[in-house]
């Protein structure tokens, strides 16, 4: 399987702020200023879909998915949390992982739909710091 695909935004390009990265996928801030701390989790070579990764990668991209929720939902006390893979405008595994407050400028529809009358939740100081010491606490030992 290729490591990287030709013309494939999330081979050639980080997808956001590496927050925390692995030998198997990476999470980054996807820096959205309506939706502070969404997060992706970003396969680090190219697979199209979930099938494409062995058992043990898939059960793997999935705790660092949960990992994401968890730290989000520890440290943020969200209202819900999205967590969603579409892949239909970049075909590359790819995990949303969206908190969502009511306040927030979408809530209750989608992050891609229509606004409502809220408003972006500011971000607590030194946010991301405690977010990846969370990340490291919820994985383990891992390969930064």
């Amino acid at each position: 399987m290729n490591a990287a695909a030709k013309g494939c935004v999330l081979c050639e390009e980080a997808g956001g702020e590496i927050v925390w990265s692995g030998a198997l996928a990476r999470v980054v801030d996807v820096r959205e200023e309506d939706h502070p701390a969404f997060c992706r989790v970003i396969v680090q070579r190219h697979v199209r879909e979930m099938t494409d990764l062995e058992e043990a990668e898939r059960a793997e991209t999935m705790r660092i998915v949960f990992a994401v929720e968890r730290a989000q939902r520890k440290l943020l006390n969200p209202d819900k949390i999205n967590i969603a893979c579409f892949g239909n405008m970049v075909a590359h595994v790819h995990w949303h992982v969206i908190p969502r407050f009511r306040l927030d400028p979408h809530y209750p529809n989608p992050v891609w739909g229509s606004r409502t009358a809220g408003r972006p939740q500011p971000l607590p100081e030194r946010y991301w710091e405690r977010f990846r010491d969370e990340l490291v606490a919820q994985l383990g030992e891992i390969q930064a």
